[in-house]
């Protein structure tokens, strides 16, 4: 499991006032604008400083390079990555690209493969 660093919310000052679907992060721009000021009680914004090491940038939770095919051909030679389809492939392909990830022992994350349902036992 990759442990990246902790970042707080983005949200815009004032946001609350606004009914939205979706917080969103705007860069203050207004001369007497307290966010643009980073006077403390603002929150945060966005700064370099929040970026995570090299080391684990684009890696998938589960620790592994995570790899986008867009067909079974492109899973050649892959090993100890986390496999993405690509949105734009049909059912067909995808089937595919699947049954031969789990013969090569690959983990799709967006895989379209029915999970039973098991129900929790007691303790657990």
């Amino acid at each position: 499991m990759v442990e990246k660093k902790e970042k707080p919310k983005f949200n815009v000052l004032n946001l609350g006032f606004k009914i939205r679907v979706k917080d969103r992060w705007r860069k203050p721009r207004g001369t007497h604008n307290k966010k643009r000021l980073k006077m403390e009680w603002t929150g945060g914004r966005p700064s370099i400083g929040y970026k995570n090491a090299a080391q684990i940038r684009g890696l998938h939770p589960d620790g592994n390079p995570e790899v986008l095919v867009h067909n079974a051909a492109e899973l050649e030679g892959l090993s100890d990555v986390t496999v993405r389809i690509a949105s734009p492939v049909g059912a067909r392909k995808r089937k595919l690209i699947e049954e031969k990830a789990k013969s090569m022992k690959l983990r799709v994350t967006n895989s379209r493969e029915k999970k039973k349902y098991e129900p929790r036992k007691k303790g657990e």
